[in-house]
């Protein structure tokens, strides 16, 4: 079968319609806002097929069409943007538009025909959607934002210059270390952002779901507090505290999948089983008025900033030192009883330093593996019961049926 190939005359067919494309778009604009418009659906048409033109003179070696018709097109915007100044209106977008459109229409001929596409539709979105921006950027919360950008930041700078090998006995990897504190927090963030757009909406239990990708033990102390001001919530809160657990489980088993998917064989079934056990057993309580999680920017912390990812690399460092040494120097039983010690901590890292560059995974590793989680789904119950007293025997029920379920796992 032959290759499409992209003719100069589908090529010009391109550039026509993108020039079209993006000239209806900034006409409808101009009617919608009733004022006059630099150019409508004709001349952004024209400038597209002025650019293909001047590439097509590039094409036959005439070197100085191209930068010409730019530097022309330059010049007419720039005479429309300071008549524009004159009259008092500010905004510049139709000028950037009408020299983004001449480009598309040259680079319609000289490139491949994906880069003028994108670049014609993603401009096209960009121009429709103004008022769709502008309202996301009036709601977005500014130090979440530059959360954002410093991690991305440093991330950008101190990755490439990590070395890429390993030291010590412990076999520490820095660039790989820092690779898995960016996918922890990158999942995290993705929680956190969703459950902050979503679960002021649909209530405790959607809450309870999307905060378990970011922090089950926060979602338990922060339900509990909404308990204890509000008893009438108390199941509720209750069903959103095992929601966010049972998340635990599976987001654990796309970090697995992650890191070191050579062992999944040994532990997907036995984490989905666990997650559905959660998920039957929030399900067991009736919904009655749900309300979303208050207070949740003081309660989950933007995995996404810095100090945590920092905070999370020192732990997953110090864990696998101490994980190493006990093995070494205590066998199995001292490993497994530091698995049910580390439970009541956060288990993340501590389940990465056991799984970390390991090509096979020895039965005690998966045992101390579901021993930390099952420590961790003990503590959770407490962090929940010390804030409220209302479903405490209710509570206990639950929680400790499932943790009755994590044993025999531990054998098989």
């Amino acid at each position: 079968m032959n290759s499409f190939e992209w003719t100069v005359e589908l090529r010009f067919i391109v550039a026509l319609a993108l020039g079209f494309l993006i000239g209806l778009e900034r006409e409808n604009a101009g009617i919608d806002r009733k004022g006059r418009i630099f150019a409508g659906v004709r001349t952004f048409t024209l400038i597209s097929l002025f650019g293909f033109g001047c590439g097509w003179l590039q094409h036959l070696n005439i070197t100085f069409a191209l930068p010409v018709g730019l530097l022309v097109i330059g010049a007419l915007v720039l005479t429309e943007y300071l008549g524009k100044l004159k009259e008092g209106r500010l905004g510049g977008t139709s000028e950037i538009a009408t020299l983004l459109t001449f480009v598309i229409g040259a680079l319609a001929l000289l490139a491949d025909v994906w880069i003028s596409m994108a670049l014609g539709i993603i401009a096209t979105l960009l121009l429709s959607e103004k008022s769709e921006l502008e309202n996301y950027v009036d709601k977005l919360n500014k130090f979440e934002f530059l959360a954002v950008l410093k991690f991305l930041l440093i991330t950008i700078i101190i990755f490439p210059a990590l070395p890429n090998k390993d030291y010590t006995q412990f076999n520490l990897n820095p660039a790989h270390i820092w690779q898995i504190v960016m996918m922890v927090s990158t999942i995290g963030f993705v929680g956190y952002f969703l459950m902050k757009k979503l679960g002021d909406k649909l209530g405790l239990w959607l809450s309870g779901l999307l905060g378990g990708l970011v922090s089950s033990t926060a979602v338990c102390i922060a339900v509990g507090r909404i308990a204890e001001k509000d008893p009438a919530q108390g199941k509720n809160a209750l069903q959103a505290s095992i929601l966010a657990c049972s998340v635990m489980y599976l987001r654990i088993l796309v970090i697995i999948w992650i890191v070191n998917s050579s062992i999944l064989y040994l532990l997907w079934w036995k984490l989905v089983f666990l997650a559905l056990t959660g998920f039957i057993l929030a399900f067991t309580f009736k919904f009655k008025n749900p309300q979303p999680l208050e207070n949740s920017d003081s309660t989950l912390q933007n995995p996404f900033e810095i100090k945590p990812a920092l905070i999370f690399a020192a732990l997953f460092v110090f864990l696998t030192i101490i994980t190493v040494w006990v093995k070494n120097y205590l066998g199995s039983i001292g490993l497994l009883v530091l698995s049910a010690i580390v439970g009541v901590t956060d288990i993340d890292p501590f389940i990465l330093s056991l799984i970390n560059g390991a090509s096979h995974i020895e039965p005690v590793i998966v045992s101390a593996i579901i021993i930390a989680m099952m420590s961790n789904t003990i503590i959770k119950v407490v962090y929940f019961t010390i804030q409220t007293k209302q479903q405490k025997k209710s509570a206990y029920i639950h929680y400790g049926i499932w943790a009755l379920l994590h044993i025999p796992l531990i054998f098989l």
